[in-house]
């Protein structure tokens, strides 16, 4: 990563301190007392023996804003970071096929809970303030493995409530069912990583659930979505947020998708991509959960739109984005795009000058590190049929 990331990083460690010299007591204690947002947290390491925990911030009132992406529009990579690190990571080691007995019963039931829940933790020992903040990894607060959890003031969101309780539902259905209960989709992740849904329940890693959650939706909307007409005109959408720059790029064409990321280390840079068509994709994208993030903001628009179209994202990481925290912001930045007014292009190509004309790369660059123009010339619509 160049200087300014490391800057950046730098800056914000700093002012955590600062906050540490204040308020240092409040992470460093064998016991907790704070409102959850309510916010549920099951690790990968280990898999299949987790550590899986509640995330207690040491201050009491509505805290739902500390883990709610989908409100975080606007907010800077800094106050976004001091979310994380504000929220204290309780931990018990739990075999991920243990979806039942008084611990994670007790975090389904905060789960569900449609308000901040009030959280009392006592740990084994004392949590320690110090972090680390580095350009490859999520930021977290302080960590304490858990003696003992209670919690409070819990009120369970209905739908999921039923959800819960049904346990003749598949899993995928849940979620679908949850997404199109309006339920935000950051909240059915966590329903999701807890062991709440589907027949065979089991504990998901968080990071696997985020994923998941996001590919089960946005295939169900791309199904939909094959059924209505082309888009009679190539648009391009753009928006920018916490260091990311995003063109999309849609035109008349049956549903094809390709995303395509460039980012900077050490001064050079590096692209990764990977595409579908109607068939969708067979593979672990080479770009991780950012392409299900991404497909799921394009493919509710489409939906809502009733349109069909190809679709190109680029996406460009600069080194402003130094520390990250998480695919969230892919799936909220492509929302935003889609909400603004789109260029018209006067063709395919034109489109992908508009798109990369925002950014710092050029189309050729762009169009060597993908395989969209390919794709478009081997598909014929026969080949869907």
């Amino acid at each position: 990563m160049s200087s300014d990331s490391q800057d950046i990083r730098r800056s914000i460690l700093a002012k955590w301190h600062e906050t540490l010299s204040k308020y240092g007591n409040l992470f460093s204690s064998d016991s907790l007392s704070g409102t959850s947002p309510p916010s549920v947290f099951v690790g990968s390491y280990n898999y299949p023996k987790v550590f899986v925990g509640p995330m207690v911030p040491p201050i009491h009132g509505d805290t739902s804003l500390l883990d709610s992406p989908e409100k975080w529009k606007g907010k800077s990579l800094e106050e976004i970071v001091n979310f994380r690190l504000n929220l204290i990571r309780g931990i018990q080691k739990t075999s991920i096929n243990q979806t039942d007995g008084r611990y994670i019963e007790s975090l389904q039931e905060f789960t569900m809970s449609s308000k901040s829940t009030d959280s009392d933790l006592i740990f084994h020992k004392a949590t320690s303030p110090s972090v680390s903040i580095d350009g490859e990894s999520a930021p977290f607060g302080p960590i304490g493995e858990i003696k003992s959890a209670k919690f409070s003031g819990t009120s369970s969101v209905k739908s999921i409530e039923k959800i819960f309780y049904d346990k003749d539902l598949k899993a995928q259905d849940a979620v679908l069912n949850l997404y199109n209960s309006g339920i935000d989709i950051s909240k059915i992740q966590k329903c999701f990583s807890i062991g709440m849904l589907g027949q065979k329940r089991k504990l998901v890693p968080t990071k696997w659930s985020i994923t998941a959650t996001d590919d089960i939706i946005s295939k169900s909307l791309t199904d939909e979505i094959l059924d209505y007409n082309l888009i009679d005109s190539c648009r391009v959408f753009s928006y920018e947020h916490l260091g990311n720059v995003f063109s999309v790029v849609l035109f008349p064409h049956r549903w094809i998708y390709e995303m395509i990321e460039a980012w900077y280390s050490n001064g050079i840079l590096g692209f990764g991509s990977d595409s579908e068509d109607a068939r969708g994709i067979n593979h672990p994208p080479a770009i991780a959960g950012a392409y299900f993030a991404a497909k799921l903001g394009i493919v509710e628009y489409l939906s809502k739109k009733r349109i069909q179209a190809g679709v190109v994202i680029l996406r460009e990481i600069r080194p402003e984005y130094a520390i990250p925290v998480g695919v969230w912001q892919v799936r909220e930045g492509i929302r935003e795009a889609m909400k603004q007014k789109p260029a018209i292009a006067d063709n395919f190509n034109h489109a992908l000058l508009l798109a990369s004309n925002k950014m710092s790369i050029s189309k050729s660059e762009w169009l060597s590190h993908g395989n969209i123009s390919k794709i478009i010339r081997q598909k014929t619509l026969s080949d869907f049929f």
